[in-house]
């Protein structure tokens, strides 16, 4: 396909998704991070029903399916949505943009232990060992835990976690059931939502002060990165096959690390791009984009 085609559409889920973690540092100022998680699954639901309404698109109706877009919605909504959140409350928004690029690592960590069905290559160890120095570079070791509370951390690492169990799974059980992925999204938004709701009414606001910067920064938190940004991401498969899309993963922190450091001055410590770089080859080099030849 013409560059053109999917370009501009590839940039802005690059932007969205590296702008959530400025998103989530503005919500949490009148949110807990149960009401960050439970607000962009919410604000995405609706969203994604919304598209699926209008394009006439039937959401599933077995129970099994259900079930299983129950738990990729804990993997990839409900859990990582909280724990970033929780993160954020320690730790800067460039430091979880950086972490999150290790992301496809962990993904390829739980294939190689739950889903391996191919043998292991030479360039996929070797990423994985390049990728693990990165994030030793991310945190800084040497200084104890870098920029950010050994809390925080954690919770980062628990959430990429989260995403590397989730993809494996809908794989193996949700690609081959040949769903509309816009129906797939929704109901996966949808779940999280509705497991995160008594959460969020229980203690979900952390204080009634809606400033119009923090609900507006929810709103494109919930209606573009929980939402739109799925239906753009399917595109981009569609338009130019998934290793392109996928790498959209290496734009994000990108933008996390400069918008957190415009907007909300936060400092960059040298080792923390540094760091994300070498995750981001290591991710590049387990994946085979060095190799002559890449499937899309």
């Amino acid at each position: 396909m013409k560059q053109k085609s999917w370009l501009p559409i590839y940039l802005l889920l690059g932007l969205v998704w590296g702008s959530s973690f400025v998103f989530i540092k503005l919500g949490l100022e009148f949110l807990n991070p149960v009401g960050v998680a439970f607000g962009r699954c919410a604000l995405g639901a609706m969203i994604l029903l919304l598209i699926v309404k209008i394009r006439g698109i039937k959401l599933p109706t077995d129970p099994k399916t259900w079930f299983i877009l129950w738990v990729v919605s804990l993997l990839l909504n409900v859990f990582p949505g909280f724990l970033f959140a929780y993160a954020q409350q320690q730790v800067t928004t460039v430091l979880a943009g950086i972490i999150n690029a290790f992301t496809p690592l962990a993904t390829l960590v739980f294939i190689f232990i739950f889903f391996r069905s191919e043998k292991i290559q030479k360039e996929q160890i070797l990423g994985l060992v390049i990728g693990g120095i990165g994030v030793i570079v991310v945190l800084g070791i040497w200084n104890g835990i870098g920029s950010g509370s050994g809390g925080g951390v954690l919770a980062l690492f628990a959430a990429i976690t989260c995403y590397g169990l989730a993809y494996p799974i809908i794989k193996k059980y949700l690609t081959p059931l040949n769903l509309k992925a816009e129906a797939l999204a929704a109901s996966q938004v949808t779940a999280g939502a509705i497991t995160l709701l008594p959460f969020y009414l229980l203690d979900g606001i952390s204080k009634n002060e809606y400033r119009f910067g923090p609900v507006l920064a929810m709103m494109a938190l919930g209606i573009l990165g929980s939402g739109v940004a799925y239906i753009w991401n399917f595109q981009i498969v569609e338009r130019a096959g998934s290793s392109v899309a996928s790498s959209v993963t290496y734009l994000t922190p990108v933008v996390a690390v400069f918008i957190g450091w415009i907007f909300l001055s936060e400092d960059i410590t040298w080792h923390e791009p540094v760091g994300g770089a070498i995750v981001i080859l290591g991710a590049a080099i387990s994946q085979g984009r060095f190799s002559k030849k890449v499937a899309i």
